[in-house]
Order: structure tokens, then C-alpha cells, then sequence
């Protein structure tokens, strides 16, 4: 009997780690666990600074393929690429995107301005250097360029415009921050996998912010991703809705899968998106290998459109990088 044997490699977290670090060890669990019903001899390895060797050390060792479960190294998410380049250096089979995909979609600024070019639809975007030119009166949101997880995102992000630079902008420099028109309107995340007919658009599920005051921004905030026992994790919460009209499936699918296409995504990923009270969608972000621990959007999402973990995770390795 030939053995299956295959690795997990996943950011191994800091000791003064934050939640959102903290969670990654949650999907290897769930991983290993799926892998092994699925007749896989599975190790793991935390993937440390040193990574540069730590592939290369992959390379040797005959896995059938490496399950990428890699979210940041350093705690820096801006050489997030390095692994799956490093990986397809060493001709080493990997799940999820591949390097091209996790570089272009790394920079919330340069997948902006992708979508753009490809008739995406996006909200507009400004440098934090051209703060002093926004339109008074107007709604806006400061964003990171680099960081997932809500990583720099409060509620103090979304500001009206009054004519002066807000204080929440000052002091932030155009390579690590930008602004954003912020929609006011229902958010959504958009799983979407491969499958043996190409990419599947699952289930949208819709972010609900219950209860919240009119001066409080219904965002999934920093708080309300990471922080229990907050007003605002408490009350954000995830649903399938099922009376979307036609038009609002239709204008979610043909973004998602637009997105798929132009940014060469693999396995599975999810777009979030915002819809404006005329149901125009608005894309955030394409994320690449979005977290997939139990109770995350993506596995919520199969698991709501009737598939089995097991067979999640067998169409992800059934679309590696090879």
C-alpha cells in the first residue's frame, strides 16, 4: 500500500501573538484532522523568519503535495508571496493560490487598481497624501494596504469629511495606508472554489450588525472580528439570506468570478464586497487563501451550499500549483 503522506506549513505564531495570528493554529487542526479521513499521513511545520531554509528543507522530504497554510511572515503580511514563491521555486506541489495571485492581491492598492482596469466594480480610492482634496461632506474610510483580518480597522476608520485632514489620517504615509469612499450599505463575503466544472460561487453570506447606533459604522471592525465580550462582536453576525433578487446574484456572481479570472485564483478564495442601496456592488478585496478554520466565512459558506469538509478539502488538493 503506497502512503499519502503530505505537510501542513503555516506561520508559526509569535509569543506575543494577536488573535487573528493565534487563529492559523486553529486551521491547521482542522486541516490535519480533514487530510487524515481523506487517507493522508500528515505533518506540520511551523513556518518561522528562517524561511528561506525551512522550504528549501521541503524540497528533500517527497510529500505529495504542501497544504499552505502560511498567513504572514514576521508578523508582516507585505512578503506574504514569499512562501508560495518559494514553494514553486523548489517545484514543490502547494494548495491554494499561486504566487502570482498572493503578490497582486497582497496590496489592497494594486488589486484596486487591476479591478479597475478590468471593469471591476470598485469604490474610489485616494493616497492618504491626497487627503486635503476629498469632497466635504462626504463619507470615507482609512484603510491598510497590506494587512487582513480587520488588522488596523476601528470604527474611528470611517470619518466625514469637514474640510480639514482628520487626526486619524495624519502622520500615515501612501505605502502602508489609503482612503476609501465608504459605502454605506450591506456588506457581504464571497466564498468561492474550484470544482471539477471550474470555480463555484458559494453561498453569499451577509455581515449584520445588529443593534448598532446611527453614530457607530456598521464595519466588521478590528472588535468585532477578534474581541469578545465587545458590543461590537457580540453584535456582528453572519447569515445566508435567502430573498437576494436576481439582479443582486447576478451582479455578486459576475464579480466574484471576475475576480477568480483576472487575479488567477486557486482552490478557493473569498471576495468581500459592499451594495449601495441600488444594489451596485462595490468589491473590497479578493483574498487569497482566506482563513478556512471550522467556523470560518469559506467553510460556513460549502457547508451551507451542502458540502461535506471532506469534500471541501478534496477539491482544493484536486487544484494544486504544481
Amino acid at each position: 500500500m503506497i502512503t499519502k503522506r503530505c505537510l501542513i506549513i503555516y506561520n508559526e505564531p509569535a509569543p506575543d501573538a494577536l488573535p487573528d495570528e493565534l487563529d492559523v493554529l486553529d486551521q491547521v487542526n482542522f486541516i490535519d484532522s480533514t487530510l487524515q479521513t481523506l487517507g493522508y499521513t500528515v505533518e506540520r511545520r511551523g513556518i518561522t523568519d528562517d524561511f528561506f531554509r525551512e522550504t528549501a528543507r521541503i524540497a528533500g522530504e517527497d510529500y505529495e503535495f504542501v497544504f499552505n497554510l502560511v498567513e504572514s511572515l514576521g508578523q508582516k503580511a507585505e512578503i506574504l508571496y514569499f512562501i508560495p514563491a518559494l514553494l514553486n521555486m523548489h517545484h514543490i506541489p502547494y494548495t491554494g493560490c499561486p504566487v502570482e495571485a498572493a503578490f497582486i492581491t497582497g496590496s489592497k492598492v494594486l488589486a484596486r487598481r487591476i479591478m479597475k482596469a478590468n471593469g471591476i466594480p470598485v469604490a474610489g480610492g485616494y493616497k492618504v497624501s491626497e487627503a486635503g482634496q476629498l469632497v466635504k461632506g462626504r463619507n470615507y474610510i482609512l484603510k491598510p494596504v497590506w494587512e487582513d483580518g480587520s488588522l488596523g480597522i476601528t470604527e474611528e476608520s470611517v470619518f466625514t469629511f469637514d474640510g480639514t485632514v482628520p487626526e486619524i489620517v495624519k502622520g500615515k504615509n501612501d505605502r502602508h495606508w489609503f482612503i476609501e469612499d465608504f459605502i454605506d450599505g450591506r456588506e457581504f463575503n464571497v466564498s468561492v472554489k474550484s470544482g471539477p466544472d471550474g470555480p463555484e460561487v458559494l453561498p453569499p453570506a451577509e455581515m449584520t450588525f445588529v443593534g448598532y447606533p446611527d453614530d457607530m459604522p456598521r464595519i466588521v471592525s478590528w472588535k468585532a472580528k477578534w474581541e469578545e465580550d465587545t458590543f461590537q462582536y457580540d453584535n456582528s453576525m453572519r447569515n445566508f439570506p435567502d430573498d437576494l433578487s436576481e439582479r443582486l446574484i447576478k451582479n455578486i456572481r459576475e464579480a466574484v468570478l471576475a475576480c477568480w479570472h483576472t487575479f488567477g485564483l486557486r482552490g478557493y478564495a473569498r471576495v468581500d464586497m459592499r451594495v449601495d442601496a441600488d444594489e451596485n456592488v462595490y468589491v473590497l478585496e479578493a483574498n487569497a487563501n482566506p482563513c478556512i478554520s471550522p467556523d470560518s466565512g469559506f467553510i460556513s459558506a460549502a457547508v451551507h451550499a451542502g458540502y461535506s469538509h471532506a469534500e471541501v478539502i478534496s477539491h482544493i488538493i484536486n487544484d494544486l500549483n504544481k
